[in-house]
């Protein structure tokens, strides 16, 4: 019983009709820029976040530059982000001239250590980055305390957590800039590159969207330098339709989710403490189960073994960004991060596992860990 990593197929299969006529409507308005859908989109996403305004944009990466441009962050300014994460933050940052600095992560949780922040920090930071993961958002609350003595401005990476919460505030809304991704493997994907920015701020939510739209005030009227990072009507046509089942996407990834954890717990008790840990989300988030990730013993043995019985899995991610070439820094130990680059893997997670597929992922999963052990 073969099972995609990501089973995009079943979701379009479910809202086929509807995405269909929604970009026959765009095909025949012929506004592909900036056209009306872009408009309703921006107004529901800040809707659902719970935010006054949200600026989409070309893809998840613009989104965090269009972010740090937005509040000045240049040359001789530092960002402070995740060691354990994707590479956007830190390249955003480092294409505008500032450094990144890296903090560690939590064992438990793998978004950033609020009791390795403050020693970040310096008269230099302008901002600091903290990175939803696997579609759980850091302990925002704290950070944002910090942050507030500390006189820096907090831009949360949502691009795993769209859809999340904290004790009921959404994710996008815990701080005063957020950004996501739309990337089609994200829990509410299009069919191409998207992103968006939240905040509640309406001079920042005017000056975000001057800037995605080359620096204009009004038409041919470029009152600062900008980029060129515009969210397609046809991808705006296509979110709008999968927003309106997201809610229900959502629910059958945490009943997926509390499934695989009920699996896993199960075959544990045959191995040593250790050998193989399910996710922890924080008694007060909701998470949006991006991805199912697993830490493990042997990580790199028991992903051969899964891959030759079939099942797909993948790591996120095998290096810290203190040792990507393109954006290193050996200036601060990540110990966590190094740890979990070498023992997370994740399984198969969309809102169309059925149980057959969970109990056969699982039960592959423990033979690729016995063989593993030999």
């Amino acid at each position: 019983m073969a099972t995609p990593f990501i089973d995009l197929g079943a979701q379009q299969a479910r809202v086929k009709r509807e995405i269909d006529s929604a970009i026959s409507r765009v095909l025949k308005h012929g506004k592909y820029i900036l056209g009306p859908e872009v408009d309703e989109l921006e107004e529901r996403l800040a809707a659902y976040a719970g935010t006054k305004y949200c600026v989409t944009c070309a893809n998840g990466t613009d989104a965090i530059q269009l972010a740090l441009m937005a509040i000045g962050v240049g040359p001789g300014d530092e960002v402070v982000t995740p060691a354990f994460s994707y590479i956007a933050a830190a390249e955003a940052t480092t294409l505008l001239g500032a450094r990144p600095v890296y903090v560690d992560v939590e064992a438990d949780y793998f978004t950033l250590d609020v009791s390795d922040l403050e020693n970040a920090l310096s008269e230099r930071t302008k901002a600091i980055i903290p990175v939803s993961l696997f579609g759980q958002c850091a302990d925002m609350d704290a950070i944002n305390a910090v942050a507030d003595r500390h006189g820096v401005v907090v831009i949360e990476d949502a691009a795993q957590s769209f859809g999340a919460s904290v004790d009921g505030t959404k994710s996008c809304a815990l701080s005063s800039i957020a950004t996501t991704s739309f990337f089609p493997a994200k829990p509410l994907g299009c069919y191409g590159d998207g992103g968006a920015v939240f905040t509640s701020d309406e001079e920042l939510a005017g000056r975000i969207r001057r800037i995605a739209r080359h620096g204009q005030s009004a038409r041919y009227r470029h009152e600062i330098v900008g980029i060129n990072s515009r969210l397609d009507t046809l991808q705006a046509a296509i979110l709008l339709e999968k927003l309106k089942i997201f809610d229900s996407e959502l629910l059958s990834r945490r009943v997926a989710a509390s499934n695989y954890t009920h699996l896993i717990m199960e075959i544990s008790k045959y191995f040593p403490e250790g050998t193989v840990e399910a996710p922890c989300v924080r008694t007060n988030q909701e998470s949006s189960w991006a991805q199912y990730t697993l830490k493990l013993h042997a990580r790199d043995h028991v992903k051969e073994f899964l891959d030759l019985a079939g099942i797909p899995s993948m790591v996120y991610y095998p290096l810290p960004l203190t040792r990507q070439p393109a954006v290193s820094s050996d200036a601060r130990k990540v110990p966590v991060a190094e740890v979990a680059c070498d023992s997370v893997l994740s399984l198969p997670m969309h809102p169309y596992l059925s149980d057959a597929i969970q109990i056969q992922v699982v039960d592959e999963l423990q033979k690729a860990i016995q063989r593993a052990a030999c």
